[in-house]
């Protein structure tokens, strides 16, 4: 696939099941992500990689924040079986740094960068992905399981693994009614 066309159709697979990239395919999704925009060369980010028993984990930190907020059982219960939705879940946080001439916005937008590298570096190895952040990623008991405090934060967790569909087609939009031009 050429990068062009990688860029202009990607779409998210919500469906996904084994394998997940591993070895070779794995190592270039990180690479990808740590070459992700990086004004100041902060690498403002860290990636958790959750597969097998990381996955279990990943649920009882999800399962203990929805608890924690005495959610319903069925809330509880998707919550817990979120993880599952893949074989790897890639938590990606950005971890800022204070400095003078590079804001913590531009940071997090690094680190948001560094997540659509690693979903289209699995895409374009015959993987899939979708990137998800809901709630959990900003609840006090998955902030502290990651250790994410003051404005670190968790921008999202990229689901990866091998397609189980075929992605519906990718929305047709009209540059004209996003695009201006000075």
């Amino acid at each position: 696939m050429d990068a062009i066309t990688l860029l202009t159709q990607r779409r998210s697979i919500p469906r996904l099941l084994a394998p997940a990239p591993t070895g070779e395919a794995l190592d270039n999704m990180l690479a990808a992500g740590l070459r992700a925009p990086d004004h100041g060369a902060l690498t403002p980010w860290e990636f958790v990689v959750a597969t097998r028993d990381g996955l279990d984990k990943l649920s009882a930190i999800l399962k203990s924040a929805a608890e924690a907020d005495n959610e319903e059982d069925a809330v509880v219960e998707k919550a817990t079986k979120s993880p599952y939705r893949a074989p790897m879940v890639i938590t990606v946080i950005a971890r800022t740094k204070q400095h003078d001439k590079v804001p913590v916005i531009e940071q997090y937008i690094s680190a948001g960068c560094a997540a659509q590298a690693m979903q289209m570096a699995a895409v374009a190895q015959g993987f899939q992905g979708f990137w998800r952040t809901g709630k959990w990623a900003y609840h006090p008991v998955v902030r502290e399981a990651f250790n994410v405090s003051g404005d670190d934060e968790i921008v999202g967790f990229l689901y990866v693994g091998t397609p189980d569909c075929t992605p519906a087609s990718a929305p047709k939009r009209d540059t004209a009614k996003y695009v201006t031009y000075l």
